[in-house]
C-alpha cells in the first residue's frame, strides 16, 4: 500500500470555447444537438447505481419549442425516497473510509470527461432542456462544472492539511470526518453546474447523497449522472430521485439519519425547509448542516462619474443573459441623473437589436424562459407595470408563448424607489430604473441597502475612487458578491466565491473551501507519549 503524500494537480479555470463559425466545437455541438432531437430518452431515477423506472412518465419539452419533445422522465413516490435513503446509508461506510485521494480521483476524472467527450452532450442538453444560448451553456454546464470539480478537489486537500500545533511529548491531529448520516441535495433549474456541485461537493468529502433536481433540469441532470458513473463513482454514493418536494421532505426531514441540506432555490421554500428541520430536530442524531443559496433582488448603482456605455452594457448583459433567470441578475438599477440621457439612448438602441429565439440560432442573444408557470408570473408583472402610474415603459414589454415561452427584454422607469418592481424578485427579463439627483448619491446608497430583504449580488459604477469607497462602506452587507465597474453576474470558481446573506442564503460560498467545510465534522485527536503517572501537580508541594 502506498504511503506517499499525494498532491492534487493545481487547478486552472477551464477556458471558454468561442464556438465561432467553422470551428470544430461548433460543428460537434450542432451534430450532438441534432442527435439528441432525433433520439428521445426515457430518463430513469438512479438508486444504488440501478436504473429505476415507473409507470408515471412526465414529458420533457424544449421551453423554446413546444413541439420539440426531448423525452420523458420517470416520476417516483415515497417508496423511492426510502430506497434512496437506504442506498445512501448502505454505501456510506465504504465511501467514507475510502482514501481522500481516491475520492478526488473520481471527480477529477469526471471533470476531464466533461472537458472532453461529454462537453457537447452536457452543453447540448442544457441548451435544449433549459433554453440557454451556446455561450451561457458553455460557461455553465461545461466550464463552471469542470471548475467546481477540479477546484473542490484542491480545496479538500487544503482543508485536510490544516492541522493544529503540537506541544512536546504529544501529537495533535484533526480528523475531518464526513457527517453522520446522509445529505439531501435540492438543485434548481437554471444552472447545470450548480446542480452537479450541490450533490458532488458533499460526496467529495465522504458523504453519501440523495439528490432531487428541479424537474425542468432533469434532462441535463441525467448527463451528470452518466458522467459520474463513467468516472467510477460507486453505487449508492449519489442517488437521484424525481419526486415532488413535499413527498421527499415528509420522509427525509423526519429521518433520524438526516445530516444536512444542500439547497439552491427560492427563499420561501428554503425558509419552510428550515422550519421543518427545526420542528424535527429532536429526531436527529446530530444537528443537521443547513446550507442554502436562495433569492436575490440584485442592484446596479451608477455614480455621476460612471461611463454611460459601460453602465448600459452591464445592464443589458446582467439583466437579460439567460432571460434574467439568474439569482444574480440585477433587476433594480439606480442611475445618476446627469448620465441618464446617454444610458437611456444606449439601452434603447442596443435592446432593439437583441434577437430572441431558438438557442440553435447562434445569433439569438436571448431564448425562452423555462416553463409556463414562470412565463405567466413574469408577464403578470409586465401587465401590472403597464397600468402603474409610477412606472413608464422604456423598451420591450412584449411576449408570446405560441411557439415557446418568449419574453422580450423589458425596462421600466419608476418615480417610486419602493415600487414592487424595485423590491420583489421577478426572475425574468424585466428590470426597473430609478433616477436620482447627483448630489443624493450617499442617500441613494442607503436606499439601495434598505430597499430589499436580499443581499446576494450588487455592483457600483464610478470613476471617482471616493465614490467607490463610499459605496463599499455603505453597502457592506447589501451583497455577498460585490462588483466594482462590472455587472453583478458571472462569478468564477476560485476567483469570486459565490453566496449572499440576509434573505439570500447562508453565504457558505460555493466555489471555495468554505462550502466544503460544511460537509465535514472535525475530530480532535490528542496522542500523548509520556503519560502522567501521578495525579499531583508541582504547585501542591
Amino acid at each position: 500500500m502506498s504511503n506517499a503524500f499525494f498532491e492534487i494537480p493545481i487547478p486552472i479555470n477551464e477556458p471558454v470555447k468561442d464556438f465561432r463559425d467553422g470551428s470544430i466545437e461548433k460543428k460537434e455541438l450542432l451534430n450532438t444537438i441534432q442527435e439528441m432531437k432525433k433520439n428521445q430518452v426515457d430518463i430513469p431515477m438512479i438508486i444504488n447505481g440501478k436504473e429505476v423506472k415507473t409507470s408515471k412518465k412526465i414529458e420533457i419539452r424544449a421551453p423554446h419549442n413546444h413541439k420539440l419533445k426531448l423525452g420523458t422522465f420517470n416520476e417516483g413516490d415515497e417508496s423511492h425516497v426510502k430506497m434512496a435513503i437506504d442506498a445512501a446509508l448502505k454505501a456510506k461506510k465504504e465511501w467514507g473510509s475510502m482514501s481522500w485521494q481516491s475520492r478526488a480521483s473520481i471527480f477529477l476524472k469526471a471533470a476531464e470527461l466533461i472537458a472532453g467527450p461529454y462537453r457537447s452532450k452536457i452543453n447540448g442538453s442544457t441548451m435544449l432542456g433549459q433554453s440557454k444560448n451556446v455561450f451561457q451553456a458553455e460557461i455553465d454546464a461545461a466550464c463552471e462544472f469542470i471548475d467546481f470539480l477540479n477546484f473542490n478537489a484542491s480545496y479538500m486537500e487544503e482543508i485536510y492539511k490544516n492541522q493544529p500545533e503540537s506541544s512536546d511529548g504529544m501529537w495533535n491531529r484533526l480528523d475531518y470526518r464526513p457527517l453522520e448520516g446522509f445529505v439531501f441535495a435540492i438543485s434548481p433549474f437554471n444552472f447545470t453546474s450548480i446542480a452537479g456541485n450541490l450533490c458532488a461537493s458533499p460526496a467529495l468529502m465522504g458523504n453519501t447523497v440523495v439528490w432531487k433536481p428541479a424537474y425542468p433540469q432533469i434532462y441535463s441532470a441525467n448527463i451528470i449522472m452518466e458522467v459520474f458513473k463513467e468516472a467510477g463513482l460507486p453505487d449508492g454514493v449519489i442517488n437521484i430521485i424525481y419526486v415532488d418536494g413535499p413527498v421527499a421532505g415528509d420522509i427525509i426531514f423526519k429521518h433520524k439519519e438526516f445530516a444536512g441540506l444542500h439547497f439552491t432555490g427560492s427563499t420561501a421554500v428554503f425558509k419552510n425547509l428550515w422550519k421543518e428541520i427545526g420542528n424535527n430536530v429532536d429526531r436527529y442524531k446530530s444537528y443537521p448542516r443547513i446550507v442554502g443559496e436562495t433569492g436575490g433582488k440584485d442592484f446596479i448603482i451608477a455614480h455621476k462619474s460612471a461611463n454611460a456605455k459601460e453602465v448600459s452594457t452591464a445592464i443589458i448583459r446582467g439583466c437579460f443573459e439567460f432571460q434574467g433567470q439568474k439569482c444574480s441578475a440585477p433587476s433594480r438599477i439606480y442611475l445618476a441623473k446627469s448620465i441618464w440621457g446617454d444610458v437611456k439612448k444606449n439601452l434603447i438602441q442596443d435592446i432593439k437589436d437583441i434577437k430572441v429565439g431558438d438557442p440553435e440560432d447562434f445569433s439569438n442573444f436571448m431564448n425562452a424562459v423555462i416553463e409556463e408557470k414562470a412565463f405567466k408570473k413574469i408577464t403578470s408583472y409586465i401587465d401590472d407595470a403597464k397600468k402603474d402610474s409610477d412606472l413608464e415603459l422604456l423598451v420591450g414589454g412584449n411576449y408570446d408563448d405560441s411557439k415557446g415561452y418568449f419574453i422580450d427584454p423589458t425596462v421600466f422607469i419608476t418615480k417610486n424607489p419602493n415600487n414592487k418592481l424595485m423590491e420583489e424578485e421577478i426572475f425574468g427579463p424585466v428590470t426597473c430604473i430609478y433616477i436620482y439627483e447627483d448630489e443624493k448619491y450617499e442617500e441613494t446608497l442607503k436606499l439601495v441597502d434598505n430597499t430589499s430583504p436580499y443581499a446576494l449580488t450588487g455592483a457600483v459604477f464610478a470613476k471617482e475612487q471616493i465614490a467607490i469607497d463610499l459605496a463599499n462602506r455603505v453597502l457592506e452587507y447589501a451583497a455577498g458578491n460585490f462588483y466594482i465597474n462590472d455587472k453583478p453576474t458571472g462569478a468564477v470558481v476560485g476567483q469570486q466565491p459565490f453566496g449572499g446573506g440576509r434573505a439570500s442564503g447562508t453565504n457558505d460560498k460555493a466555489g471555495s473551501y468554505l462550502n466544503l467545510l460544511r460537509w465535514v465534522s472535525p475530530r480532535t485527536i490528542k496522542e500523548v507519549y509520556n503519560t502522567p503517572k501521578d495525579y499531583r501537580y508541582p504547585f501542591m508541594d
